[in-house]
Order: C-alpha cells, then structure tokens, then sequence
C-alpha cells in the first residue's frame, strides 16, 4: 500500500531534515519527506537488536494456549514473534486463535500481513489509548500476554493488573544506540544547514542527546525545529531540554510527514 504526504507538494524544497529512527525503519518517513521535495539526512541513533536472550519469549510460545489476550505494542515486537513462530515450524495464523490487541495501524497492519485481525485498535495511538479500549474487553483471571522492547514503560502491565489481568510480559526485542553518524551530525548542526531533526519514539531522542555532552544538544538545536511522532516522545524531549515544535495529532510516520509539511507550507505563507 503506498502512502503519500498529500499536503504542499514540493512545500518541503530546501529543506533538510534529519531521521533519528533506526535504518531499517526510515524507508517510507524518508520516501515521504522526499516527495515534499525535502533533503533528507538518515542519522540513525538506535538499532534494533534481538533480546539478550529469547529463552522467555521462546517458553511463552510453547505455552500460547495459556493466553487469552495478545497485545502488540509495536511493529518490532510483531516481526520478532513471527520470527520465533518460524523457528519452532508454527504459522503465523496460530495467532488467530486468540483475542489481539494492537496499539495502532502499522503494528495492525503488519498483524494483517500475517492473517491476523487484532481485535482491538485504539483510536489514540499510545499505551494510555489502548488501556482505555481495552477496559470494556479484559476480564479478570484473563492471562495476557505482552511481547514488546525490553526496556518499555510499564504503564500497561500496572494497568493491566488492576484490571485484574495476570500479564506476561516477555523481552521480543531491544533498542541498542548507534553512535556511528555523531561526526556527521555535529557538522551538519554545526554548519546551520539542519531545518527539522526528528524524534519517533523516546529511545531515539535519549540516544540523540547522549551523542553530545551534557546540555549541547539543546544549544545544537537551538535554530533547528523538533519534530516528535506523539505526546511521550516529547514529553522525553522536554525532560531532556528540547522544546517540540511539530506534533501531529495521530501518532503514525504518515502523519508526523504531513505535520512537517504542513508545518513549512504556513510558514512560507507568512514569509
């Protein structure tokens, strides 16, 4: 499915914009920024690794029919469960079996890619939005089970409890930094030649500060526009002295394009 910006086509010409997201994951933000006529500069400052160990997620696959609930919070903790599923010779559509949960389109959309309809898809693209739609759902004794980053906040597991859910929460993968392109970044912040840095998720605006020495990040950014996927990448942002300058009110890669574009098309207007 191919997705376009669709607002101020070329409003983005001149304009270069730094991708913080891991490598593997900038294809279709930088695609959409591109089509804007935006030059697009891939500084990644996470990747996304494995789990120490897979042994947890491993056993809870062995025991799947314990579970009543799934709930993806994230299109990694998908692909890593579907990697498992593959190497102990399941299908993917093993997961059908069971009540799904998802915590927006794109990890809805890479369950889709495997057979699986998630039955719940919260309307606010966050934790906070899924709890909310799945209080009318979880039961109490109801055995759930949460694949997801190794260092997550544990909001949903709280939550969840209190609603009565016995939670498993399993490590499926890990965001490690990348320090590799901090030359790269520092010339070009340096140099005054950086519009926009991007920020899609917390671990990649902690990795995007902890390249620099304490507080130079905000100097370095002090003429640069932040731009943050949703309200805890820049609640993060502004624990660490960033002040966010673009939001979009969807939390999704589609809209945070759209929200930049938007962003440079009014402000061309006034200039």
């Amino acid at each position: 499915m191919t997705v376009r910006a669709n607002v101020g086509a070329r409003s983005l010409a001149g304009r270069r914009i730094v991708i913080t997201r891991a490598r593997e994951q900038a294809g279709q933000f930088r695609r959409l920024l591109e089509e804007a006529g935006g030059d697009v500069l891939e500084v990644p400052t996470i990747r996304i690794e494995p789990p120490e160990s897979w042994g947890p997620l491993d056993h809870a696959i062995s025991r799947l029919d314990e579970f009543q609930w799934l709930i993806f919070t994230s299109v990694n903790g998908v692909e890593s469960f579907r990697q498992r599923l593959a190497a102990k010779g399941m299908d993917p559509g093993v997961l059908s079996r069971y009540r799904v949960a998802a915590i927006g389109p794109a990890t809805a959309e890479a369950l889709n890619e495997l057979g699986v309809s998630p039955e719940v898809v919260p309307d606010e693209y966050r934790a906070e939005g899924l709890l909310e739609r799945l209080r009318a759902h979880i039961r109490p004794g109801d055995r759930v089970l949460l694949p997801r980053a190794a260092e997550t906040r544990d909001l949903l597991v709280k939550e969840l409890g209190r609603l009565g859910a016995d939670v498993d929460e399993v490590p499926a993968y890990r965001t490690v930094a990348v320090r590799e392109g901090a030359p790269l970044l520092r010339r070009a912040l340096e140099s005054g030649t950086v519009d926009v840095v991007t920020f899609t998720s917390s671990s990649t605006v902690r990795h995007f500060v902890g390249l620099f020495a304490p507080g130079e990040a905000a100097t370095l950014l002090r003429d640069v526009a932040v731009a943050c996927i949703g309200p805890i990448t820049a609640q993060t942002a502004a624990e660490l002295g960033l002040h966010t300058d673009i939001m979009p009110a969807e939390y999704t890669i589609p809209a945070l394009a759209r929200a930049i574009i938007e962003y440079y098309s009014k402000k061309d207007e006034k200039e």
